[in-house]
Formats: C-alpha cells, structure tokens, sequence
C-alpha cells in the first residue's frame, strides 16, 4: 500500500476535532464558492452574448451585401442592385453560408388617427426565412404574401403601436417622401402581427413589410433590390467570410459584417469578457491564498508528525506526498461542491428564469444562460491544477522540519 495515500487518508477522513478541522471546512467552503461563481459567472456571460447577439443577427444576417457607399449610413436606404444570378451562386457555394436572401429598406412616415412617426420599412420576400423572427412576434401573425400584386400587411413592432395607439388588424396609412412634392405617395396597410426584439434600435424605427411594396414605390423592376443578408454557420468566423465575400463581389457592391454596423452592440457585449476576467483573476487569486493558508495550517499542526516519520525513516518525499493528497483531497471537494451548486443554480434560471432584467437596459426579460461543457470542465481541471501547483510551495517547508525540534515541539 502507498503509505502516503494511507497517511492521507487517515488525516482527511478523521473525526478527530481540531482548529485544522475548522480551517479546512472554511478553505473546502471557500473553493465551493469560487468554482460556483465562476461557473455561474461563464454560463450568464455566454448565455447573454448569444441570446443578445442572435437576436441582432435573426433580423439582419450576419453579413450584409449591398451597393458600394462607403460615406452612407448602411441603416438609411440603400442603393438599389440588381439580382446576380452568378453572385447568388457563389455565396451559396460557399460552405460557411447557410441562408441568403433579398432585403431592402425604405423611409417613411407612419400615420394612425392624426398621430405620426418616421419608420423605416424593411421589405421581404415571401420565401424569407420567417422562423428567425417569428419568435419576437407577440400578437397576431406573419405576413401572408400575394402572388400577383404586393402584400397590403404589415408587422409593427409594440413600441411604435404603443406610441400611435395601433391595434391588430387596424388600417394604417403609410407615406413615401420622394425627391419632390409631386412624388410624395401612400399606402393603406394592415397590421398582421405586432412584434418585440427588446433591441430598441430596431423597435423604435422597424416595420417589416413586402419587398415588392417597396420596389412599387421606387419604380423597380423585378430584378432591382437594396441588397442581400448572409446568414453564416455558428461555428465559422464571419470576418474571415467577409473578407473572402469582398474579393469575389463586383466591384460596384460592398459587404460588411452586421458586427460592424452596430459596433455599439457589440462592443458593449466584448465588455462582459472583461468583467468575465475579472471575476476569474480575483476567485483563482483567492483560492491560490486560501489553498497555501490552509496548507501551512495543516503542517504547523502536524509538525510532531512530520518529525516522529522522519526519526523513524521516512524521506521528505514521502511526507510531502502526504500534505499533497491530503491538500487534494480538500481542493477535489470544493471544486466537487461547487460544481454542483454552480450548476444547480445555472440549471434553476435555465428551467425557471427566476433572475429577471431590465429588457430596455439589457435586451432581454430574464437572464439567459448557456451551458458550454467543455468551458466548465476547463475551470474545474484548471482550478486544480492551479491549486496543486501553488499546494508545492508550503509543502516544501517540510524539508525545513529537523525531527529532534519538531518530536519536543508544542
């Protein structure tokens, strides 16, 4: 038998009372509670940057292509191009795109009983992917398309209904500024579903409508839009797809990724890697601490020990492997402990939503989380190995120990 493990295990699992007992139960709580915040802190992190950016991404892509204006605000209207076959064809080729499609936006000025407010319609196809945004639909339902002429609905989002007193299935006027006075027209439109993104930059300006409305107004022909939305892979980088997408466009036509149309967004989100970090330095800075305290604690109290297995043979080797497991043993708790509070609590918000936020400050109603295993078992396995690590420093002090001081020690 390994006379250190059995050593070691006769010291950890002993029911004898002693002021090491006490100091071990508070470095096993605190490891508990920093392997739990750390959990909970990474879950929350992912959770809130992928709810928040997939929601940015449903109502735009992850990459727009459009006409090159490179002075003009990629939010205002856009130039119209028209449809190319061949580049509809090379970007669906590409392995990393999943969805292409048309778009194009147009200014207006929404009127309902005497109340009026600037919007900008988005138009869409009627092979549009729907089930992206069908999601943020609270009232009502999607568009139905007509076949011969454009559709007379349109999706309103609650913000703007609630600003103008619309309702489900109200008749809505809708007027198109052009050039000149001449060319100002209108359209009555029916409101089919209202919608709610929580991104107030979408939900104070947007109206989903028909892209053939749109191409109406502007005197289009069939094959003119304002440009397209690539939707791209999770797993594949969207900067490097971009930048593939910009040598392959015709030169007139530009893309950029929708990361760099709403820097804002997400830049704001990079921030929580930040606030991430930090959470991670201060727990592993405290359990480097409490790790070493206890240690020390343990040999101090075990000196006699230490000098009674040296008098009777026993090589430095030995005995340090004993504080090694016997330090391993309580950090595998506290990493075993919190483990399961950390996810016990993760997996309560993820059931039951029971921590809420402020949608206008943070974009969402409840606090989303997102369990990556692979991430968690990292901070596990890194805790410990950090925590056996810096376990060496104090157990060295074992060599310190001249067994005729430590057997008279008191």
């Amino acid at each position: 038998m390994n006379f250190s493990l059995f050593i070691a295990k006769r010291l950890a699992f002993s029911k004898q009372q002693s002021f090491s007992r006490f100091i071990i139960r508070l470095s096993v709580g605190a490891t508990t509670v920093g392997i739990a915040a750390m959990i909970i802190t990474l879950c929350f992190v992912n959770g809130f940057q992928q709810t928040v950016a997939d929601k940015v991404y449903s109502f735009w892509g992850h990459i727009r292509v459009q006409h090159f204006e490179p002075d003009k605000s990629m939010m205002a209207e856009e130039v119209s191009i028209n449809r190319d076959t061949s580049v509809e064809k090379l970007i669906a080729s590409q392995k990393e795109v999943s969805k292409i499609q048309a778009f194009a936006t147009k200014s207006a000025v929404l009127e309902f009983h005497k109340n009026i407010e600037g919007v900008l319609l988005k138009g869409i196809e009627a092979n549009y992917d729907s089930s992206r945004i069908k999601p943020f639909i609270t009232h009502g339902r999607w568009i139905h398309f007509s076949d011969s002429s454009y559709s007379k609905e349109i999706i309103v989002s609650e913000q703007i209904a609630s600003l103008l007193n619309i309702q489900l299935k109200d008749t809505v006027t809708v007027y198109f500024v052009g050039s000149n006075e001449t060319n100002t027209s209108y359209r009555k439109l029916i409101v089919s579903g209202l919608y709610k993104t929580g991104i107030e930059e979408y939900d104070k300006v947007f109206l989903l409508a028909d892209l053939k409305l749109i191409a109406r107004i502007n005197n289009w022909s069939e094959d003119q839009i304002g440009g397209y939305e690539i939707f791209i892979d999770q797993q594949f980088n969207k900067d490097s797809v971009n930048q593939q997408l910009m040598s392959n466009l015709p030169t007139e036509w530009m893309s950029r990724t929708v990361a760099s149309i709403y820097p804002n967004i997400f830049d704001w989100l990079d921030i929580q890697n930040m606030n991430r970090n930090v959470i991670f330095i201060i727990m592993a800075v405290v359990a480097i601490i409490n790790m070493i305290s206890c240690l020390l604690i343990l040999i101090l109290e075990r000196t006699r020990m230490i000098g009674v297995f040296k008098a009777l043979g026993a090589n430095d080797k030995s005995i340090i492997q004993i504080f090694l497991y016997y330090a391993a043993v309580i950090a595998l708790r506290g990493i075993i402990g919190g483990f399961i509070i950390g996810m016990g609590l993760v997996l309560l918000q993820q059931y039951t939503g029971f921590i809420s936020l402020d949608e206008s400050s943070y974009y969402v109603k409840t606090a989303p989380v997102q369990i990556i295993w692979w991430q968690i078992i990292t901070v596990c396995i890194t805790t410990f190995m950090v925590s056996f690590v810096v376990m060496l420093i104090p157990a060295l002090l074992v060599k310190k120990v001249n067994p005729i001081k430590a057997i008279q020690f008191r």
